[in-house]
Formats: C-alpha cells, sequence, structure tokens
C-alpha cells in the first residue's frame, strides 16, 4: 500500500501552492443543492457531447441534499444538449413531480427510484441507451481485465440477467435492478445496456458511465479483430483500480469536463 500522507489519491500533487480541482464545502444547503443540480446538467450535456441521445430514453438522477427522499433528474423529451438549471424536475420515489413543468420519464423513474430506495448511500445514477453498451449488454458478459481502463471496473460491477430485454416500466424490474447495485459503481443490464451509481456525486457516476462505454467499445473492438487479448492478472488489476478507479478519481476526471462545458455552454447554468 503507498502511503498517500493524508491524500484521497496519488494523483493529488504533494507540492503546495498549485492549481488543482479541490471539494467546494458549501455552507448552506441551497448552495449544495444548486452545486448538484449544476453538475447534473453538466452532466447531461457531457452526454450529449459522446451522442448518448436516444430519442427520449436515458435519465440522469441525484438526491436533494436536504430531502433525500427526493431527486433531481432531466425533464421527458428535452435532448440531453438542451437540458439546463431551470427545466430540471424533482422527483419522489412514487413518480411524482415535486417541482417542475415536465413530466417524468416512466422508465427512469422505476430504474432510479428503486436504486435510490433500496441503497440510501447512493447519490446519483446514470443511464442511457448507447451504441457499445447496448451491443455489450447482448453478450451477457462482464468487462474483462484487458486494459488498464477496464480494470476501474474489476470486481466492481455486475452483470444483470432479471427482466433482460424487457423495458423497465414495471416496479418489480426496477427492485431487481436495485438488489444488484449492493457495493459496486456499475452494472451491465442484459440486452439494455449500462447503468452506474455514485456514493460520491454525481461527476463521479457520469464520467463513470462515460468510462464504460468506452471499456464496451474496447471489448467490441477486440473481440472484432479476433485477436485474444492479453487479460491483466487478478493482483494488478485490482491496484490498478485502487488508483484509477475510484468514485474520488470518477469525480476528479469530470472536473475537466466541468471546465470545459462552463466556457462553451454557459446557457446550461441558465
Amino acid at each position: 500500500m503507498l502511503d498517500l500522507a493524508g491524500r484521497e489519491s496519488i494523483y493529488q500533487p504533494e507540492q503546495t501552492g498549485l492549481i488543482f480541482p479541490e471539494h467546494v464545502r458549501h455552507k448552506t444547503v441551497e448552495e449544495e443543492r444548486l452545486h448538484r443540480k449544476q453538475r447534473l446538467v453538466a452532466a447531461c450535456r457531457a452526454f450529449a457531447q459522446q451522442k448518448f441521445d436516444y430519442g427520449f430514453a436515458g435519465h440522469l438522477t441525484v438526491r436533494d441534499p436536504e430531502t433525500p427522499d427526493l431527486y433531481w433528474t432531466n425533464p421527458m423529451c428535452v435532448h440531453f444538449d438542451k437540458v439546463c438549471v431551470s427545466n430540471l424536475i424533482l422527483v419522489d420515489h412514487d413518480g411524482k413531480v415535486i417541482e417542475g413543468d415536465y413530466a417524468v420519464n416512466r422508465a427512469g423513474f422505476v430504474l432510479h427510484a428503486n436504486v435510490h430506495a433500496e441503497h440510501p448511500d447512493i447519490i446519483a445514477m446514470c443511464h442511457a441507451h448507447t451504441v457499445y453498451g447496448t451491443a455489450w449488454a447482448a453478450t451477457g458478459r462482464p468487462i474483462d481485465p484487458i486494459t488498464q481502463d477496464a480494470c476501474a471496473f474489476f470486481e466492481d460491477h455486475v452483470v444483470i440477467g432479471d427482466e433482460a430485454g424487457a423495458v423497465a416500466v414495471e416496479n418489480h424490474a426496477g427492485s431487481n435492478v436495485a438488489k444488484a447495485f449492493a457495493g459496486v459503481k456499475a452494472a451491465i443490464h442484459q440486452n439494455h445496456g449500462l447503468l452506474t451509481a455514485s456514493r460520491h456525486s454525481i461527476e463521479s457516476a457520469a464520467f463513470w458511465f462515460i468510462a464504460l462505454e468506452r471499456c464496451c467499445k474496447q471489448q467490441l473492438d477486440i473481440a472484432a479483430s479476433g485477436i485474444t487479448p492479453i487479460h491483466i492478472p487478478k493482483d494488478k488489476a485490482r491496484y490498478s483500480r485502487e488508483h484509477v478507479g475510484s468514485e474520488y478519481i470518477g469525480w476528479l476526471h469530470f472536473q475537466t469536463i466541468w471546465n470545459q462545458l462552463v466556457i462553451d455552454s454557459p446557457d446550461m447554468l441558465d
């Protein structure tokens, strides 16, 4: 084990006085709520950049910091690229819109509400119908530790076979997904697609979704090549996961995306 001298990650600089992302500590719940809503919107915009849109499919959520039984989510039938702070909706675990003008995505409510209810420690969750994630999900296989990127998910994701391929519009489907999220940050729902959850932040959940989609593409590309990949030994895969696969690292990666979006898409904060 490396001695991090009180740091959360080896990537945090030991040298003082350098510009480096730091967690914002909010003095009021209103400040924390705005922070979460802004990052939720940024996550939606990041999904738009990655071309994760597919009609009205796809939903991202983050708990309200004051009333954790409520969560903020993107509005139904609004493109990821058009989500902004002012059109987010606040929803309860029964699918009722508490604040906002738009309807909630039924599938999003069924999946996310059940996960949030089953795991009070989960702050945020992401799902979208992506090309590579959906394709890989059809194999019913986990991500193999064949790249350093893939090691971030080693022993930290599951494959869910229940309700495989059936649209998640009934409550029991969400309950089955929720049970699978015990102690992991990601799931591959067979014949459906990818889901990520974070006990840290919406930023972490969003980045790990982007990363998992990338891993699925890598796996499919290698499979298409016909070349048998070399698997990284378990001990080395765990070592890599410890240093490149934490919730903090997911949050840290997303800071690059946030900084770019603030400059290029300031309307998201409206």
